[in-house]
């Protein structure tokens, strides 16, 4: 099985931005030296707690402090964008960095309609625009003759393209296209199983990718004893509360934590939000994640860990290396 990252540089209460993002450098070079695959970055916007605005220029700056991991975007917010600026920034980063870069795409909006018009200057883009848009970032990838105008500068193996979905809408946009596809399980653990079995028996070969490749991405708090795994995640427990609510997006402190009464709506989000997350013990995160191995039939997974204390997250990444890779 294959581990790797997906990270938001998410800011815990009492630090700041320049913080998140070190921690985000500190964690690509421990998990490197792990063995994990891939290390991807998020894309957000108008929010205090998530300081991972500009992917691209992240993914230089990460690429530049590690040596072999795969360095990408998790993903670049499409529909707000040129399918052709990008494709010219990942040429640009997959020159620098040869192959050792990943392109992945959403259709996400970005966040608020105000926050979209922001991204786009006023103008009012179609979501129904996403699937042209990566069929002409392929084309602009491998200049295609089909375009007038190319993508420079021309590398010799472009970035695969990873559509990220959460339905199977996604996961056959991704089949048709012939990219890889990236469920994202810790946003909706419901459907994967069906849209990746789409995505595996629809997928149609493409110039970027011959054959179907996919991963999955999981919350996962790992400790060494269950209690601990349990008290350290009640910080990811109330962020995913705020950021539901639209609310202060920075983690909350362990204290805090522990201090706050939940309502019984509250309590009953939590537990339906632990359905995206593996939470415990090594051995209990390793099985748990084989079991999903053969329900996704995947043998990669992204994991994403957003606690307040950054020792306790990068101590995570290294158990769940312990038992897994």
């Amino acid at each position: 099985m294959k581990l790797s990252v997906l990270d938001q540089s998410v800011i815990s209460k009492g630090e700041d931005a320049r913080t998140a993002f070190q921690n985000t450098v500190t964690l690509a070079q421990r998990t490197e030296e792990l063995g994990y695959t891939r290390f991807w970055v998020a894309e957000h916007h108008n929010t205090n707690g998530l300081a991972g605005s500009a992917p691209q220029v992240l993914i230089s700056h990460i690429a530049s402090m590690t040596n072999s991991i795969r360095v990408g975007s998790g993903g670049v917010l499409l529909p707000q964008y040129s399918p052709y600026k990008i494709a010219e920034d990942f040429n640009v980063l997959e020159t620098l960095f040869p192959n050792r870069i990943d392109l992945g795409i959403g259709r996400s909006p970005g966040g608020s309609y105000e926050t979209r018009l922001a991204l786009t200057d006023g103008l009012k883009k179609s979501m129904n625009e996403f699937p042209k848009q990566v069929e002409a970032i392929k084309e602009y990838l491998h200049h295609s003759d089909e375009r007038a105008v190319k993508a420079y500068p021309k590398v010799a193996m472009p970035p695969i393209p990873w559509i990220l979905g959460i339905t199977q809408r996604g996961a056959r946009l991704a089949a048709e296209q012939g990219t890889a596809f990236t469920y994202g399980h810790f946003i909706n653990p419901v459907n994967g199983k069906r849209a990746l079995d789409y995505y595996q028996s629809h997928f149609q070969p493409s110039l970027s990718l011959s054959r179907p490749k996919s991963n999955v991405c999981v919350f996962i708090v790992c400790a060494p004893t269950q209690e601990e795994a349990e008290e350290i995640a009640l910080t990811q427990d109330l962020w995913l509360l705020a950021v539901e609510k639209g609310g202060d997006t920075r983690i909350p402190t362990k204290e805090e934590a522990k201090a706050r009464t939940l309502t019984q709506l509250e309590k009953e989000k939590v537990k339906e939000n632990r359905k995206r997350a593996i939470i415990g013990t090594p051995q209990k995160v390793g099985e748990e994640l084989h079991m999903l191995s053969e329900i996704y039939q995947t043998d990669e997974f992204m994991i994403i860990t957003n606690v307040e204390k950054f020792e306790e997250k990068v101590r995570s990444y290294e158990l769940i290396a312990d038992v897994v890779l």
